[in-house]
């Protein structure tokens, strides 16, 4: 592996931790998560359960979009 190809990699890693850091300081003010439709929250008295479904379909359609964008070649 020749430097271009480490550089290569550390700007993608690079990239790929300024986008997760974006998402997470800016994601609660644009997108509600764990509060979407299809996110199911049960519970009772002394326990709950919550189970986020649609929260977690969004973050995979997301992820696979960037990665794609990234290792496409």
């Amino acid at each position: 592996m020749d430097a271009q190809q480490i550089g290569r990699v550390l700007m993608v890693f690079g990239a790929m931790l300024l986008a997760v850091g974006a998402f997470l300081y800016f994601g609660g003010r644009l997108l509600p998560l764990g509060q979407l439709p299809g996110d199911f929250h049960f519970g009772g008295e002394n326990w709950s359960v919550h189970f986020p479904l649609a929260t977690c379909a969004i973050i995979s359609i997301l992820l696979s979009l960037f990665l794609n964008l990234f290792f496409r070649r």
